[in-house]
This record gives structure tokens, sequence and C-alpha cells, in this order.
């Protein structure tokens, strides 16, 4: 396995997924990143991806799309109750019909947005946006199907869908970057 194409692979995704989420107003051209938040998709990781797997040869956006609506309910998690949302298994976040209403179900259950709100309804472009363009890059790399690398670069494209899902959260709460300078003691302190 080529670790490194994988590495560059998900580095251009997040990069280009990032600049659609800016270009939208979601995001302010960083990704915020919280570690419980990347650590827990280790968790959600291996049934997200068995329910996923299985519908990307007829619904390959749904698929990686998906994964951004996790990453949504579990940065509201953690924001109103990180204990509670770390005992959650993953089949919570599904709807009525399971997995194929998920992103119904985290809009309205668990983000408590009407569907047809504007909160919701560009949330939904914005993810639906993420999701074409990274099938759109996934197909340029023209990797053979259902081979090893295939499922390698499909773990990593919803896996920066997971991320950009939870920043889009994260900024939609409040969250932000902000520089902060450091008093000059700081950097005085003796060596151990």
């Amino acid at each position: 396995m080529d670790i490194g194409f994988l590495n560059r692979f998900e580095e251009k995704i997040e990069n280009e997924l990032l600049r659609i989420c800016t270009s939208y107003g979601m995001l302010d051209g960083v990704l915020l990143a919280i570690d419980d938040l990347t650590g827990h998709w280790d968790f959600l990781a291996p049934e997200y991806v068995a329910d996923a797997v299985v519908q990307i040869a007829d619904y390959p956006t749904v698929s990686i799309a998906w994964a951004g609506y996790l990453g949504l309910a579990i940065a509201h998690g953690w924001d109103k109750n990180w204990q509670e949302c770390l005992k959650m298994p993953y089949r919570s976040y599904y709807g009525d019909q399971g997995f194929d209403d998920m992103d119904e179900h985290i809009v309205q259950q668990v983000l408590g947005l009407s569907l047809d709100s504007h909160e919701a309804v560009r949330l939904e472009s914005v993810i639906r946006s993420c999701a074409q363009t990274a099938v759109t890059i996934i197909r340029r790399e023209q990797i053979e199907p259902q081979s090893p690398i295939a499922f390698h670069v499909f773990a990593r494209a919803v896996k920066v869908m997971y991320r950009i899902g939870a920043a889009m959260e994260l900024k939609r709460l409040g969250y932000r970057f902000e520089h902060v300078e450091l008093p000059p003691y700081l950097g005085d302190f003796p060596k151990c």
C-alpha cells in the first residue's frame, strides 16, 4: 500500500473541500479540529464504512455525504455533553429507515433544525457539493474499482468528510480559531 499516495490524496481532498466550505461561508479557510472529535472517528469508522461501502455503486455521493452529517452530529454532541455522546452507539444516528435517512434524522433530531429551514437547506447544499467533489476527485485518480487501494481511498475520503462536517458544526456553534499572543515571560522558563 502506498501510504504516501494516500496521505497526498487525503490532503488534496481536504484542501478542496475546505475551499468549498469557505466559499459557502461555512468555514473560514481553516479546518476547526478537536482531538476528541477526530479520535472518535476511529470508533465510528468501521460501522460507517460497512454501511457506506455497499452504497457506493448506486449512491456514491450519499456514501460520502453521510459522513459529513455524522461529523455534524458528533460535534454537536461534543458541545452539548461529550460524556453522553461517547456512550451513544453508531446506530443511534440512524433515521427510521436506518442508514438511508441518517441525514434527515441528524438534522432534525440531533441538530434540532427543520428540514426546510434556511440552515438545514444550506447544510445540505454544502455537504452535497463537498461529496460530489470528493467523488469527482476519486474518479480522476482512475483507481480500479473494488481494489484494496479503492477501499483505502474511499476510507480517507469519508474520514475527511466527517472532519468537514464536525468543523462546520463547530463553526455554527460559535467556535473559531483565534491568534493568541503569548506573554514574553512564557518563553523564559528554565529548561528541565
